[in-house]
């Protein structure tokens, strides 16, 4: 009990510690509850005052009694009734001046009310704590309100605030009885617990204790052997620096099983076994250990046992080898799992050069052949050098004597960096600094790398059915071991299994970019000049190989342009090869002026014909999308069709960025089902976009979500198309796409209204002549004089045409554009056909003298009828024709 209650004591410390923070506690306690007791009482006696207030207010006849001769002697009596029923302090009715009609003391009554009763008079209930005649109370005022809600008085109700404490008062005998109980109980545990603890402590203060501890760690720390005690549980109670280190323990193996802290399955099973050893050989890692087992408990000690480790240096001679074989035999299998993951010839560099490093070498470099790296054949050397690039270096510190990656090389017969591989052989230095073959190939370069350290070479050809595809070279500088005739045949079969994954990607890479190459040629390779659109595009391949997204801009008659964006489903040859099939043809649909849902009609019954005539073979059934739209830059609307395909983005001016609505028909190949055209009103200076499935959507991202991300990424800022176009993929494909993306974005612009006329033209001959006279008057306008000659010709032989064959109403359009544009429609559907006349045929020369004098010219039908039209080059030449005789 003395050192129970004696400071000195870690025990005694722990006493009174215990014992200060109960009485704090405890006292917290009793001042929290009745402090909260305090609260609560004031809380229901606000309550009870309001409640009693208002009940008294809203009674029947009070508002009447009020508005009585004598309210006192109707209402003293109730009020007596109600104080005393309660229990309240006091009940006062008062009128709409302020003054009592009731009072417990009947002194006050006909005295003005004090207090902050206003808000009750002006019609609001009011509760507060105020000094009254008879000391503090919390009072509640509540009006007393007539039928027609005016305020005939107050009623006032009162509880002494003294009163409201007296609750609270019984509360804490009852609260400091606990606290003291609490106190006892917990001085009598804290006296059991502090009984043991001292017991533990033999009466021990806290210097002693730490003064015994640093003596036994100082001991136990500095012995050469590993230590280890071991608990009843074989859970780890102490161990050792050295028992520590030979084991390889985590920083939290005390306290854990012995079974659960990684050793070697032999190794766990002796400790845990609790059997006396003596000289037990165990593995640990790399080390071969000595262990001894021996109970604590034979000289008084807990029950336990306590092990000592001792490196056996002698054993480890003996299992070196093994161990070597082991260790090549795991980076071997390393090297199956991680060479050759993708078919990118630098990458599987990398990764043969990072498997081997540091594991086998201090550093590995690579040196494949240009040919290789473009996916080629690799060549013989044809002279005394073979040039070679370097592709991938691992292990090497920043600074090294190496040449770096993508310098080339070219190897001699014995260089500084390996060997020359015309014949193929494999070299090993074993000494660089003893090698004067090595060193005079380059002497300069030969002194950095033995002054880094380096002192071993092995250098081995890549060999891919009999051609020699590069060279690795492995150099060693920490490991003091040299390069010796096992470490041969280890290179050369790592270096084998890697050059076919090399060959593999060089093969691979032959035939993606005879892919690529196949694709850029079918896809156009520039924009064809017109003023309709301002017009940027982009086209991203797919990171697993080619595709078959498409896109077109071909010009059209009357400053028209066409807009084309398709995707064949499917990559590799197959879809690139069907994608320039497809291309080929809208271009050739597209000069039949056909409106979108007939261009796409025809093109859906062409891979209709397709997939019949390829399903025969066994070729794969054709999938494919295609949005076709058509802008007319004289009327500002553009018509647009799509077969599966996703819809356009439509940028107005100011920034705000819709999707029309499109009916999306069936993909091309599916057939039966007609296609649906939409017209869009385009505002000048709009930007209509574009773009295939990839742009939007994602295997890891939905196409909803896609679509906002291009709504974001195209509003509020005004841009031009090549700048929309870097910002869309920027905002959209941070990195490499997973499938092929085609975006076409296009800036809208019109044709001015000075630069087109256009005429209704009467079903008479005579009135040819009109129009040739108001052609002429708008090509002077215009500076067009130089083409007044051709253009009378062409309207002359076109509109009497109309005239002739054609039907009313007849009209005369000239555009001027990038050229001269002439057109006369008619509500006929009669095909005009050019011919030769004969010497005796009266006619059957206009269309002829229309195709000599024009640059180009044709037909289109529209809802109406049809337009026939003609197209002049300005600032050039007339052309030349042959008149028919």
């Amino acid at each position: 009990m003395r050192a129970l209650f004696s400071v000195r004591t870690v025990a005694g410390q722990f006493f009174i510690l215990m014992l200060g923070i109960v009485v704090l506690l405890d006292a917290a306690a009793v001042v929290a509850l009745v402090v909260q007791g305090r609260r609560d009482s004031m809380s229901a006696a606000r309550t009870q005052s309001l409640s009693v207030a208002q009940t008294f207010a809203h009674a029947p006849g009070v508002a009447a009694a009020l508005d009585s001769k004598d309210p006192t002697a109707v209402l003293q009596p109730r009020a007596e009734e109600i104080r005393q029923s309660t229990g309240v302090e006091y009940v006062v009715v008062a009128g709409s001046n302020g003054i009592r009609y009731t009072h417990r003391d009947l002194a006050l009554i006909g005295k003005k009310i004090p207090g902050p009763y206003k808000e009750a008079l002006d019609g609001e209930a009011v509760t507060r704590t105020v000094s009254a005649s008879r000391g503090r109370s919390v009072a509640s005022a509540v009006p007393v309100e007539r039928r027609d809600g005016s305020v005939a008085g107050l009623v006032a109700v009162g509880i002494k605030v003294e009163a409201v404490n007296r609750l609270a008062y019984p509360s804490v005998p009852l609260t400091i009885g606990a606290g003291v109980t609490a106190l006892a109980l917990t001085t009598v545990g804290a006296t059991l617990v502090g009984r043991r603890l001292s017991r533990q402590t033999r009466g021990l203060g806290p210097a002693e204790i730490t003064r015994m501890y640093e003596h036994h760690d100082a001991v136990l720390h500095a012995v050469r052997e590993g230590v280890l005690i071991i608990g009843p549980d074989h859970r780890l109670l102490l161990v050792n620096d050295e028992a520590r280190r030979l084991l390889d323990l985590p920083p939290d193996a005390e306290g854990r099983a012995v079974t659960d802290l990684g050793l070697a399955a032999g190794t766990a099973e002796l400790l845990a076994s609790g059997q006396v050893a003596t000289d037990e050989l165990r593995p640990a890692g790399d080390r071969l250990l000595a262990v001894n087992l021996r109970p604590t408990e034979e000289r008084g000690g807990q029950p336990g046992m306590v092990a000592t480790l001792r490196d056996t240096t002698e054993l480890r001679a003996l299992t070196g080898r093994a161990e070597t074989v082991r260790e090549r035999l795991t980076l071997l299998y390393r090297a199956g799992a991680l060479i050759g993951t993708t078919l990118d010839v630098t990458t599987t560099a990398q990764e043969l050069a990072d498997v081997a490093a540091p594991g086998f070498a201090d550093c590995v470099t690579v040196d494949l052949s240009d040919s290789v790296l473009r996916g080629e054949e690799p060549h013989p050397p044809t002279g005394d050098t073979l040039d070679l690039r370097r592709t991938a270096v691992s292990g090497a510190v920043e600074g090294h004597p190496f040449y770096p990656a993508g310098r080339v090389i070219g190897y001699l017969p014995a260089s500084t960096d390996g060997l020359g591989t015309g014949v193929g052989h494999t070299w090993i230095v074993s000494d660089l600094a003893a090698s004067r073959q090595w060193r005079e190939a380059d002497p300069e370069k030969a002194v950095r790398v033995i002054e880094e350290g380096y002192h071993s070479l092995l250098s081995v050809p890549f060999r891919a059915r009999g051609v020699i595809l590069g060279v690795a070279n492995f150099w060693r500088a920490g490991n003091e071991e040299p390069f010796d005739l096992d470490d041969l045949s280890f290179a050369e079969e790592l270096v084998a299994r890697a050059a076919v994954s090399v060959d593999n990607a060089r093969r691979y890479t032959r035939e993606h970019q005879m892919a690529v190459t196949l694709q850029r040629s079918l896809l156009p390779r520039g924009l064809p000049e017109q003023n309709a659109l301002d017009v940027a595009y982009r086209y991203l391949p797919a990171q697993a190989g080619v595709g078959g997204d498409w896109f077109d801009v071909i010009p059209l008659s009357g400053a028209r342009v066409a807009l084309v964006v398709g995707d064949v489903v499917g990559h590799g040859l197959h879809a690139a090869a069907t994608m320039g099939r497809l291309r080929t043809t809208v271009l050739n649909f597209s000069t039949l002026d056909l409106a979108p849902d007939e261009l796409l009609g025809h093109l859906d019954e062409l891979v209709v014909r397709m997939d019949q005539d390829e399903g025969s073979g066994g070729a794969a059934i054709t999938g494919a999308t295609c949005l076709y739209a058509i802008y007319d830059a004289v009327s500002g609307r553009c018509t647009v069709a799509r077969a599966g395909h996703p819809g356009p983005a439509l940028v107005l001016p100011d920034g705000t960025v819709s999707f029309p609505e499109i009916p999306a028909g069936l993909p091309l190949g599916i057939g039966g089902m007609p296609f649906e055209m939409t017209e869009l009103e385009v505002p000048e200076g709009s930007r209509l976009v574009l773009y295939t499935d990839g742009l939007v959507e994602r295997r890891d991202r939905d196409i909803d979500d896609g679509l906002e991300m291009l709504r974001r990424s195209l509003a509020d800022r005004d841009r031009t198309p090549e700048e929309t176009c870097d910002d869309v993929l920027d905002a959209m494909l941070p990195s490499r796409p997973g499938d092929d993306v085609a975006l076409l974005v296009a800036r809208t612009r019109t044709l001015d209204p000075s630069r087109r006329a256009q005429w209704e033209v009467p079903r008479d001959p005579a009135a040819v002549a009109g129009v040739r006279k108001q052609a002429i008057r708008w090509l002077s306008d215009q500076g067009l004089d130089e083409e007044g000659f051709v253009t009378e010709l062409i309207l002359s032989e076109l509109v009497t045409n109309a005239i002739r064959y054609g039907s009313e109403p007849i009209k005369v359009r000239l555009l001027h554009d990038r050229s001269l544009i002439c057109e006369v429609s008619d509500c006929s559907s009669t095909s005009p056909h050019l011919r030769y006349a004969a010497t005796t045929d009266e006619g059957g020369r206009g269309l002829f003298l229309v195709a000599q004098f024009a640059q180009r010219w044709g037909a289109r039908y529209t809802d109406r009828g049809k337009v026939i039209w003609s197209e002049q080059a300005l600032g050039g030449p007339p052309p030349t024709a042959e008149w028919p005789l």
